[in-house]
């Protein structure tokens, strides 16, 4: 009788750990938000993640949206904090929807009730959107150090399509103190064009235009915030990656998967510098989270992009002709951190691994972008 109690309690704890040991392996993997196929697929999240994770204290649910596109539906439990918060136009400069700066991002997060240890999601909409300015709400916290951070793949669409609960009034938070210790920040992940010129030819530095064809080309233009019509073309040596290609479609706006991705940037060195850029900065920072969720560590934005750059006030030297990256290999990514602050300054200028050419000057391809 005795032997038959102890089969039985050794029966019932092999049964017991079986069914442990088959939830841990059915489980997703810590940190991985349900995207382990992606060298730092921490920082991408589905839907399923968040209706099971989003309740957890400390993560702060945000919709990004800006006013005129909010469709006056919400994550339950979402706060409302539009990304256009984080720009501002500089008239004086004919600059238009530039980074407010570290200073103000840091009093904006606070006020929204974000704290320095709070797991942040971000989402916003597929048709508008696509992720482009969750990316750049997560461009700014990168910068800031701020380690928890996590876009919400295909957004508040995502949300509805895997039977997620609505709700129409946003959240509200207390007002906290956001103040991130210098020692963690990272400002370097931000350039200007100053910056960007006089590292012109450097081979560390890989240069990447994700507008589209036509705007890299100079056949379509982009404009200034006077509405003028800036130069045309690319920064010289850039190659060109459209946003749009890190979709499987433009209708869902699914991100590739990381095998897609590695052969779309076939030939880019995760080992070197790279630093995306657009017309404005909002595309760039798509670019800039694709990169980083594919384990590029030294990732900068050059955020005030073409409006910056294609000013004609500016004499930074421009290119027509189509670019291809030197390289044949996949990159194969790492989830390292951000590059040194000893690697250079980020949006402050600084001196030049090789100097830029003259304005006029033709050398490799360039054309004259004077005043």
């Amino acid at each position: 009788m005795q032997d038959r109690k102890i089969l039985r309690f050794i029966l019932i704890a092999a049964v017991l750990l079986l069914g442990v040991v088959w939830s841990l392996a059915s489980a997703e993997q810590p940190g991985t938000q349900g995207h382990s196929g992606y060298p730092n697929g921490q920082f991408l999240c589905t839907a399923q993640w968040l209706k099971t994770q989003g309740q957890d204290q400390g993560v702060v649910v945000i919709d990004v949206r800006n006013d005129e596109h909010f469709d006056n539906t919400l994550i339950p439990g979402a706060i409302r904090m539009p990304w256009s918060l984080f720009r501002t136009n500089d008239r004086a400069g004919n600059l238009a929807d530039i980074f407010v700066g570290l200073d103000k991002a840091q009093e904006i997060l606070g006020e929204h009730g974000i704290a320095r240890g709070s797991t942040v999601v971000l989402y916003d909409s597929v048709a508008r959107d696509g992720g482009a300015t969750a990316s750049y709400v997560f461009w700014v916290l990168d910068m800031l150090g701020h380690e928890n951070k996590i876009i919400l793949e295909r957004g508040i669409d995502g949300w509805k399509e895997a039977g997620g609960d609505l709700a129409q009034q946003p959240a509200e938070l207390e007002s906290v103190l956001y103040q991130a210790p210098a020692e963690e920040m990272v400002p370097q992940r931000g350039v200007n064009g100053d910056f960007i010129a006089k590292r012109l030819g450097d081979p560390y530095y890989q240069i990447l235009d994700v507008r589209s064809q036509g705007e890299y080309t100079g056949e379509l233009a982009n404009t200034a915030l006077d509405g003028s019509v800036l130069k045309r073309g690319h920064v010289p040596g850039a190659v060109n990656i459209p946003d749009a290609s890190n979709w499987t479609d433009e209708k869902t706006k699914d991100i590739k998967s990381y095998a897609d991705l590695q052969q779309l940037y076939r030939g880019l060195d995760p080992g070197k510098a790279i630093i995306p850029y657009c017309h404005s900065g909002r595309r760039g920072s798509f670019g800039y989270f694709i990169l980083r969720l594919m384990g590029f560590s030294d990732v900068r934005l050059y955020e005030r992009s073409w409006n910056e750059w294609g000013q004609h006030s500016r004499f930074y030297p421009v290119q027509a002709a189509v670019q291809r990256p030197t390289g044949s290999s996949l990159p194969q990514g790492s989830s390292a951190q951000a590059p040194a602050a000893a690697s250079g300054p980020s949006t402050q200028p600084a001196g030049a691994s090789k100097p830029a050419p003259k304005s006029g000057s033709s050398s490799g391809g360039y054309v004259s972008c004077g005043g």
